[in-house]
């Protein structure tokens, strides 16, 4: 399969998609009644949805510019107010793409390397927002080497040969996230571990609904959705941020078992109530 193969969008469809992104873990009220959920989608949105997150990767930033970035960082300079925005909104095109893959590929996993950028160029930020210049030095090399031209092309073909999976094999994946889901609300306390990957598997349904209310033009129900588990992400990240703090302050170790914040609870519980398995 090649780049070809890919569907391509109209401008403006990724500009929604972009704009989506931006406010997926913006708290809101938006949504107070929440639709009904069907988990499942046919084998041609799965090809759809896939090609739109692709080409608002490739289209969306250069090799260069990110490796400019990069490499200002490792010189010693910090960034500016738009170059933060610009490493920011950069960063959010990886990590919606991949999403993307463990979403709609056959084996529901990211490319490693692609992974691995994504997630050095998380801990790179974390790095110069908190002035650790051994993190920025250290994950700066580390993506210098994986935004090399060879690897970049490499990474490049293989997401462009990305197998997607089939309605079945979606619809089984997405239901053993929820079945997750719901085994993780029936504890009374949750470890760091075990919030994160409840936040990850929001995260990717709001990849989803942001991929589809894109593509749909925020048709009423798909942007309640949306807007509904972009209020969750929103709470857990500020709840994850405060539990990284307390780790870093010697305040709370982050395995600690503690109970679920009972509004994160109380949405968590509503978004479970309203999913139903495709039959």
């Amino acid at each position: 399969m090649n780049s070809m193969s890919w569907k391509k969008y109209p401008q403006e469809v990724v500009d929604r998609l972009f704009l989506a992104i931006d406010e997926d873990d913006v708290i809101n009220d938006e949504t107070t009644d929440l639709p009904v959920i069907e988990l499942g989608t046919s084998q041609q949105n799965i090809r759809d949805y896939y090609a739109l997150c692709l080409q608002l990767w490739e289209e969306g930033f250069t090799r260069q510019e990110l490796l400019g970035l990069i490499n200002q960082l490792l010189a010693g300079q910090d960034l500016t107010k738009a170059q933060r925005k610009q490493y920011k909104f950069i960063r959010a095109r990886y990590k919606h793409l991949r999403f993307a893959q463990r979403l709609y590929s056959r084996h529901h996993d990211a490319d490693k390397i692609f992974k691995a950028t994504t997630v050095y160029l998380g801990h790179l930020q974390d790095g110069f927002k908190n002035g650790d210049k051994k993190s920025v030095q250290y994950y700066g090399k580390m993506l210098r080497i994986l935004l090399s031209r060879p690897v970049w092309n490499w990474v490049k073909r293989s997401l462009n040969r990305l197998q997607v999976d089939n309605e079945v094999g979606y619809q089984r994946y997405v239901s053993q996230q929820m079945s997750q889901l719901t085994d993780m609300l029936n504890k009374p306390m949750v470890t760091g571990t075990e919030f994160h990957d409840i936040r990850k598997i929001v995260s990717q349904q709001v990849s989803f609904f942001d991929t589809q209310r894109s593509i749909e033009n925020n048709t009423p129900r798909v942007y309640a959705i949306s807007r509904f588990l972009a209020n969750i992400n929103g709470l857990m990240g500020d709840k994850h941020d405060e539990m990284v703090a307390d780790k870093l302050s010697g305040t709370r170790e982050y395995e600690t078992p503690t109970p679920l914040d009972s509004h994160i609870r109380d949405c968590l519980e509503q978004l479970v109530g309203k999913i139903v398995r495709a039959s």
